[in-house]
């Protein structure tokens, strides 16, 4: 069962990466930009298939491989985040990146001084 679970993390990590990061990774506000590096190295891998910025008769190599390296960036980060899952600062959820901060009902609407200023 363990190493079903994991054989499942690794083709979700080399696969879809923002997936994988958001099920298996303690940091789901990782995923998007994650998802940003992945759906950019789709596009540039079909872009490049279909000639490149130079639009050549066949595959723009170089666009090819800047969307495989963009993929692989991505794939990595989702490792990383997978890896530091079981780190002590996951289990607090201090992170003030990832938390949001609710305001009290006390608290004046921060806009409105704003809106009075007009």
């Amino acid at each position: 069962m363990f190493r079903d679970v994991r054989m499942k993390r690794a083709v979700l990590t080399l696969l879809i990466p923002p997936f994988a990061a958001c099920r298996f990774g303690c940091a789901g506000c990782c995923a998007a930009p994650i998802g940003v590096f992945w759906l950019a190295s789709i596009t540039s891998i079909i872009y490049g298939l279909l000639g490149g910025p130079t639009n050549l008769m066949g595959p723009s190599i170089n666009t090819i491989l800047l969307g495989v390296g963009m993929w692989g960036i991505a794939s990595v980060w989702t490792a990383i985040t997978i890896r530091s899952a079981g780190d002590d600062k996951c289990e607090n959820r201090s992170s003030a990146v990832c938390n949001k901060i609710l305001p009290d009902n006390d608290e004046s609407d921060p806009f409105d001084e704003v809106r009075k200023a007009r």
